[in-house]
């Protein structure tokens, strides 16, 4: 038997094991794991396959090479093991004056640039000619490419950053700081200390910010580094325009050639099966080339609806870090800090009460601020709690919400520094008493519980104890202008 009816024949066997083993494994992980093995050939008893990436080959090796190897030994019992070794695979061959594909010199024909799936050798579907599909552009930095032209990568894909988000400008508080801390180490390390960063948390918390201050960083420190920063829409639209065109060897090679690729907003690649393909195989020859990734969503990678769960078992494998609703605290440190920023006289119960009422998002709660700057600025009248609630209207009616006891005692507690169980305890300390007294106040203003009501609320006091404290608390507000001011500001952050 001549050699290249040995291989003939090794290429029969081995079309034989594909197709069981995508009868066995289905058609999804088939496409994502199996498909892109090339038989390369056998030595003694040992038939040799390749993989475009190492991270592939790990994966492979262990989940599928038992299964394979038992396989072949059923189509070849000469056959005992086998060997599942990374080679990249070729660049499109030139066509020749008569259309027909030139074949590489190793054997293996890689699909036309453009071509979404793999060529289709002639004489079948061997194992052995066929481009693994979504890597049919190989690995290649700019500039590598064998005389193919690629432009600077940062000009022409990654959009454009915004020169207000960067570290300095970032407050950091216990919600977003292991976040920060991660951000920080990715910009600053000369290596890359883990693959990938996935940030993620609600609308508004800092992810973008964080996402930003990195590139900034990066391009400052280290200016000969090629970063792409975009959606993960946008990822999608210059894939589709590539399919379109045909020039997605194109789109590969700027991908796959940069330092660093930051995806934002991952969770819309959810349900688009062709664009999470392409993600994938950019997502793994990036890793496997040691280049940084940094990912942002919604959800952490366990919770992403419509993403196959081998991606998000990927996305999970680097550092997540979450970043947390904001507390009071945070919000009021970032207004104070925009403020100053802006040059901005903004009083500080002002900025008290926006940091109580305002709590669903950062950027909800700057544009807050930035109206009422503006508003001063444009009108010259001094800000003040009153001009503030009717400035802000349509803001504060969003965030109403029914006034309960429960959440008045959580406020005063908060607001003077003292434990809610304080509240309805025996206590009698002036520093518990008068915040206990207001708190009862509140209740009866702001509530239609009963006096004998509010009393239980507060460890079961008479109804005697609820009525003095409002005369109570009435009369200091004539009587200590900043004490009025104080529950002033309770009222208002409580019913907007």
């Amino acid at each position: 038997m001549t050699g290249s009816e040995s291989h003939h024949q090794l290429s029969d066997q081995w079309n034989r094991v594909r197709g069981r083993l995508r009868q066995e494994v289905g058609d999804a992980a088939f496409r994502s794991w199996l498909q892109p093995l090339d038989l390369v050939g056998a030595q003694g008893s040992v038939v040799r396959m390749a993989v475009p990436t190492r991270f592939m080959r790990d994966w492979v090796s262990g989940n599928y090479a038992d299964r394979i190897r038992a396989l072949w030994k059923r189509e070849n019992p000469g056959i005992s093991g086998i060997e599942i070794v990374v080679q990249a695979p070729a660049r499109a061959p030139v066509a020749n004056d008569g259309g027909a594909v030139a074949e590489p010199a190793n054997g293996v024909a890689a699909a036309p640039a453009g071509s979404a799936e793999p060529a289709a050798p002639a004489g079948g579907d061997s194992a052995a000619n066929a481009a693994p599909a979504g890597n049919d552009a190989g690995l290649y930095r700019a500039g590598e490419s064998d005389g193919a032209t690629v432009q600077p990568v940062g000009e022409t894909l990654s959009g454009p950053l915004d020169p207000r988000f960067t570290f300095d400008s970032f407050v950091v508080g216990k919600p977003n700081e292991l976040a920060y801390a991660a951000a920080r180490r990715v910009a600053e390390a000369s290596t890359v200390p883990f693959n990938p960063l996935f940030l993620y948390g609600g609308v508004g918390l800092g992810k973008t910010h964080l996402m930003h201050a990195i590139a900034w960083h990066i391009r400052e420190s280290n200016p000969d580094k090629t970063i792409i920063y975009l959606s993960a829409e946008k990822f999608m639209t210059e894939f589709v325009r590539a399919l379109r065109t045909k020039d997605t060897m194109a789109f590969k090679e700027q991908f796959r050639s940069v330092d660093v690729l930051m995806i934002d907003d991952v969770q819309f690649i959810g349900g688009r099966e062709a664009t999470q393909e392409e993600f994938f195989h950019t997502f793994n020859a990036l890793v496997d080339q040691n280049r940084q990734v940094v990912i942002s969503a919604d959800k952490s990678p366990s919770d992403l609806e419509g993403v196959e769960e081998r991606m998000r078992s990927r996305l999970g494998w680097g550092l997540v870090a979450d970043i947390h609703p904001t507390t009071y605290e945070l919000r009021l440190s970032i207004l104070q800090a925009k403020a100053q920023e802006m040059g901005a006289d903004i009083p500080e119960k002002v900025m008290e009460f926006l940091a109580h009422k305002i709590t669903s998002n950062i950027r909800e709660l700057e544009g807050a601020l930035n109206r009422i700057a503006a508003h001063a600025n444009l009108v010259g009248r001094q800000v003040t709690l009153e001009t503030t609630q009717d400035l802000l209207h349509d803001i504060l009616r969003a965030h109403d919400r029914r006034v309960t006891i429960d959440e008045i005692q959580k406020k005063v507690a908060e607001h003077y520094k003292v434990r809610v169980s304080d509240l309805s305890s025996s206590r009698r300390a002036r520093t518990i008493a008068r915040p206990r007294q207001v708190a009862m106040y509140l209740c009866k203003q702001l509530t239609e519980r009963s006096l004998p009501e509010i009393g239980r609320k507060f460890g079961g006091r008479d109804h005697t104890t609820v009525m003095h404290a409002v005369r109570k608390v009435d009369e200091l507000r004539q009587n200590d202008a900043n004490f009025a001011e104080d529950v002033d500001l309770l009222n208002r952050m409580l019913q907007g």
